[in-house]
């Protein structure tokens, strides 16, 4: 049987700071879309969904003009290859081959190094094409079908909004060969199966696959959904040489952070759109200011309260860190109407909590803890809206 996506199975970097080729090998020829980035210098191309079948550390090597390069689905039909650049430089050549000769089919893109004035000039021709999806026939992301699809009228149950952090190009934190991307989706489908199969609540997912999502639109599905809590979920990691630190940490909205950790791991959180190659998500100022003020009130009591039951279940099966309740400006938490709070299971950077996280057993006790907290608060926030005696 045919795989159902072209397969990319090898890659190869060559040239110096004047001109690189990138090349990639594929089992049949695929259409492309390329274009540049500023500040700081990127290429992005745009692709139908591929499978990836070629060395993980492959992106990590410099070679000429870049850096290196990321890739990964960006949305369901949609993949991007995202090079980071060594300095300005313009794409001389963005072709695809047909397999020839005994050669498989190949994806070739030809840099030539440039000097910051061509390279802004030729930004200002591209006409902003990074607002357009990837190419290729592309299926409605689960994110823009949540959108969608308001929370049904006949259901009276409570929603809860459960995020699996980043996704997609975006592997979020990475040790020992695992990704931060995949430990956290691992640990929402169960806490979803754990809250559907208790049947209080209709759970809404913001991604049940490899997808991308970006932060915007996680806030968007929450509040498209009337949601009545929203869980964010990652996994932290310390940068090497800044130490080590353990355990799980569970954060509110705060526009000033608790502290020096919570705010570098916010300005982290943050930037996650970036690593998709493109940054659409600056809002207004007076809209992030509106968010800001009205997070403030009654939601943010709200989310507060969670996040101390969460912590106080949590105790009892998983490793704390020294200062479990924190609160940091993360965007994702900016839903004004929504209380929201974005649990960190613990850190991949240091080899306790990464066993943790790998365990199937220390996963089903943790969410069992999670969903004891959400129960916990539908049931006195149930008991405080009732009439007074």
């Amino acid at each position: 049987m045919a795989a159902p996506f072209p397969v990319a199975t090898d890659v190869r970097i060559a040239g110096d700071e004047h001109q690189t080729r990138f090349i990639l090998d594929l089992d049949k020829r695929i259409s492309l879309r390329a274009f540049t980035l500023a500040d700081p210098y990127r290429v992005v191309i745009d692709i139908p969904q591929v499978s990836f079948q070629i060395n993980a550390g492959a992106g990590a090597a410099a070679r000429g003009l870049v850096k290196a390069f990321r890739y990964g689905l960006v949305m369901p039909g949609g993949s991007r290859i995202v090079f980071d650049l060594s300095g300005p430089a313009k794409i001389k050549n963005a072709y695809g081959l047909d397999p020839a000769n005994g050669q498989p089919a190949r994806l070739v893109i030809d840099l030539e190094s440039v000097d910051r004035t061509a390279f802004v000039q030729a930004l200002a021709v591209e006409s902003r094409p990074e607002l357009r999806p990837a190419i290729g026939p592309v299926a409605v992301p689960p994110a823009v079908a949540a959108l969608a699809a308001p929370k049904p009228a006949n259901d009276a149950r409570p929603v809860v909004v459960i995020d699996p952090g980043h996704g997609g190009i975006d592997n979020g934190t990475q040790s020992g060969g695992e990704a931060e991307k995949g430990l956290v989706l691992g640990f929402g489908i169960a806490l979803r199966d754990r809250l559907e199969k208790a049947g209080k609540y209709r759970v809404v997912m913001t991604r049940t696959d490899d997808t991308f999502i970006p932060l915007g639109d996680r806030v968007k599905i929450a509040r498209n959904q009337s949601a009545a809590l929203f869980v964010s979920i990652h996994a932290d990691a310390l940068p090497k040489g800044e130490g080590d630190a353990q355990g799980a940490t569970v954060y509110t909205l705060s526009d000033k952070a608790s502290d020096s950790e919570a705010e570098r791991l916010a300005d982290s959180e943050n930037k996650a759109d970036a690593i998709g190659g493109v940054n659409l998500t600056e809002e207004p100022t007076d809209v992030a200011d509106i968010l800001i003020d009205l997070a403030q009130r009654e939601t943010r009591a709200f989310s507060n309260r969670f996040a101390r039951l969460v912590v106080g279940e949590m105790k009892t099966t998983a490793r704390m860190h020294k200062h479990p309740l924190k609160s940091a400006g993360f965007r994702v938490l900016k839903a004004p109407d929504v209380p929201s709070v974005l649990i960190e299971l613990g850190y991949v950077s240091n080899k306790e909590d990464l066993l943790q996280l790998q365990s199937e057993s220390w996963r089903s006790k943790t969410v069992g803890a999670v969903a004891q907290a959400i129960d916990g608060f539908f049931s006195k926030k149930i008991v405080s809206a009732g009439p007074k005696n």
